[in-house]
């Protein structure tokens, strides 16, 4: 059985990670090591840490996101881990954050910019600015009203026409727009 280790749990204020949903049987044996007010509970071992909750995304000062995996349960209650090294640090101010679409699957994410996935294409930005760039891109793959003021017959590419500039530019919503209607 791994050691397990007690880090502060102040030591995960301002902090983005992303864990990945296991199953709950790998718990067996781990004690309980920190329980929030809201009920999650933390087991920390040598190489990361176990979350325990049924709430993710924003909690408190930090940005942890799970990644669900194939098996769908009833259980709101989700199980998820994250290596140590894959806590990075937030804050409101610095631009430390990118953004991914998958055109397969229809959605779009952010990601840190220590992730493993970043090319050092996609433009970095404040969580605030990426999280606007986010709504306007969702509003791009979800509705079709905006699409009326274009001569295409293709909806998918002229989707992927506005989207990649606003994932890889500083341009405006407006200005791609604008561009294409040229």
């Amino acid at each position: 059985m791994e050691k397990n280790i007690r880090p502060s749990p102040n030591s995960f204020k301002n902090t983005f990670c992303i864990f990945n949903e296991m199953d709950i049987k790998v718990l067996e044996g781990l004690k309980i090591q920190f329980e929030s007010k809201a009920g999650s509970t933390y087991y920390y071992t040598n190489k990361g840490m176990y979350r325990y909750s049924n709430h993710w995304g924003r909690l408190a000062n930090s940005k942890w996101r799970l990644v669900a995996n194939e098996l769908v349960t009833d259980n709101k209650k989700k199980l998820g881990f994250a290596l140590w090294e894959c806590f990075y640090p937030d804050n409101a101010v610095e631009e430390l954050y990118f953004i991914e679409v998958d055109y397969g699957s229809n959605t779009v994410n952010y990601q840190h910019k220590y992730s493993p996935t970043y090319d050092g294409q996609a433009i970095l930005r404040t969580s605030f600015e990426t999280t606007k760039k986010i709504k306007q891109i969702r509003n791009l793959q979800q509705l079709t009203s905006w699409a009326k003021y274009f001569d295409c017959d293709d909806l998918d590419i002229l989707r992927k026409q506005i989207i990649e500039p606003l994932v890889y530019s500083n341009k405006s919503l407006e200005q791609i727009k604008s561009e294409l209607l040229k």
